[in-house]
């Protein structure tokens, strides 16, 4: 459990130091330069990630709480929506126009589906600090950055392909869930 606690905390400090420290951020980016910089970030994201698989592999689950029946298509139903949040992030949308980051929406969205369904101690570490950190970068970013000035409204249009990605990851995923997280989406 050590390792998967160091993942997430690893995780959340590297994600939170350009929306907190932006003054530490400079120092380093001045230090190292950008591309050093870059490299070194995207290196404790990998270091995180490697320990948070390694540590959840390694982490003997114990059941905190007994998850309902009906928890497993309302976590569906969640995960179709971070997908889609996800996929608006990137695109120019009128979800952006409701949403001021919809990515770490989505994120947050992905951690609450894991929660409502899994009721282990380490889906708990796991989700529930990835969770807290979109939740976290979301109320500093917006302290950091001040009033929210919204994007230009997009035709109707503009909704489709993040409806069409949203779609295509969620069936793919759902296929794969069962190799990659030892778990079947479907109902039991």
């Amino acid at each position: 459990m050590v390792l998967l606690v160091l993942g997430v905390l690893i995780w959340s400090a590297a994600h939170l130091l350009p929306c907190t420290g932006a003054s530490a951020r400079a120092r380093l980016i001045e230090r190292l330069g950008e591309d050093p910089y870059k490299g070194l970030f995207a290196l404790t994201i990998l270091v995180s990630v490697v320990l948070m698989v390694f540590g959840w592999r390694s982490a003997v689950p114990s059941l905190v709480y007994v998850a309902p029946l009906w928890t497993i298509p309302a976590a569906n139903v969640l995960m179709f929506v971070a997908l889609l949040l996800f996929a608006a992030s990137a695109l120019p949308t009128n979800l952006k126009r409701i949403l001021r980051h919809p990515q770490l929406t989505g994120v947050a969205v992905w951690a609450g589906a894991h929660l409502l369904s899994n009721g282990t101690n380490r889906s708990l570490v796991l989700f529930g600090g990835i969770g807290l950190w979109a939740v976290v970068a979301i109320l500093a970013i917006n302290r950091r950055d001040g009033a929210w000035q919204k994007p230009d409204p997009q035709p109707m249009s503009a909704e489709l392909k993040p409806l069409v990605a949203a779609v295509v990851a969620f069936v793919v995923l759902f296929l794969v869930h069962p190799w990659i997280a030892g778990v079947s989406p479907m109902p039991r």
